[in-house]
């Protein structure tokens, strides 16, 4: 066998063994960020007593003593969601968790500003940090966040993000 026809053989055996081993690292990263999904505890909401029709009669704080109650986007006033989507997450119905767009602006407004001016985290990246306890700050924490994110994104649909932020 010609040393040119070996040298292409071990290249191409190499290439499928790399292949092989990001698929493998891939399939390994899923199962851990599924994991950590699954291990979000989303935090208790408040106690509310209601009235025989549905009406509030009087309202609890949670167990540690924050104000927080279930909503979901049809019991808040939808000039309010309209201005919170517009405000924070102008294509939160398309995308997968992360706007590159966004991101791409913010970090484009800190390499020319020498600071943070806005930010690029969606409403998703910022639920991710939320109920993951997540850092925020750095580069790496940021990476992170658009990883679960974009899992949140597969795991759960839009109306539940939404709520889950509300």
């Amino acid at each position: 066998m010609s040393p040119q026809r070996r040298l292409v053989q071990t290249g191409i055996i190499l290439l499928l063994c790399a292949i092989v081993a990001v698929g493998w690292g891939l399939a390994a990263f899923e199962r851990a960020v599924a994991a950590r999904i699954t291990a979000f505890e989303v935090p208790r909401t408040g106690v509310e007593v209601v009235d025989r029709n549905g009406g509030l009669l009087r309202a609890f704080a949670s167990d540690d003593g924050r104000w927080r109650l279930e909503a979901g986007a049809d019991d808040v006033d939808p000039r309010y969601l309209a201005m919170l989507l517009a405000w924070e997450d102008k294509r939160f119905a398309d995308h997968g968790g992360v706007d590159p767009r966004a991101f791409l602006r913010a970090a484009w407004e800190t390499l020319l500003h020498r600071h943070i001016v806005s930010g690029g985290s969606t409403l998703t990246m910022q639920v991710a940090r939320m109920l993951g306890g997540l850092p925020t700050g750095s580069l790496a924490a940021k990476g992170e966040q658009v990883l679960v994110a974009v899992a949140l994104e597969r795991t759960l649909s839009k109306a539940e993000i939404l709520s889950l932020y509300l």
